[in-house]
């Protein structure tokens, strides 16, 4: 073989190698990059979850407010009307005795 086949046999070996190295540190980086992308996913995952459990919270809470404002005005309607039926029968016997008293 000449010289010059030698060398490129060489070279070629050469590359191979780093070829070959530059694969076993890649290989070797899949799994750190996996668990940062898994971790970075949990992280996520969790934030999103915290905040739909807080919107959750906050529209049961409204529900809540909502729901004893709804109580309180059933409950003043009610003395309302128990006031106006007071009222009623008051205002039947009023206007039946000016009616009465003038005819």
């Amino acid at each position: 073989m000449s010289e010059k086949k030698i060398q490129q046999v060489l070279e070629i070996e050469k590359q191979a190698q780093e070829i070959q190295e530059k694969a076993k540190r890649e290989a070797q980086e899949i799994p750190v990059k996996a668990e940062q992308e898994a971790q970075a996913l949990i992280a996520k995952a969790k934030a999103d979850a915290q905040e739909e459990a807080r919107k959750m919270i906050a529209d049961a809470q409204k529900l809540e407010s909502s729901a004893q404002a709804d109580a309180d005005i059933v409950a003043k309607s009610g003395e309302i009307e128990s006031q106006a039926k007071k009222n009623f029968d008051k205002a039947v016997a009023f206007v039946l005795e000016r009616v009465i008293g003038r005819a």
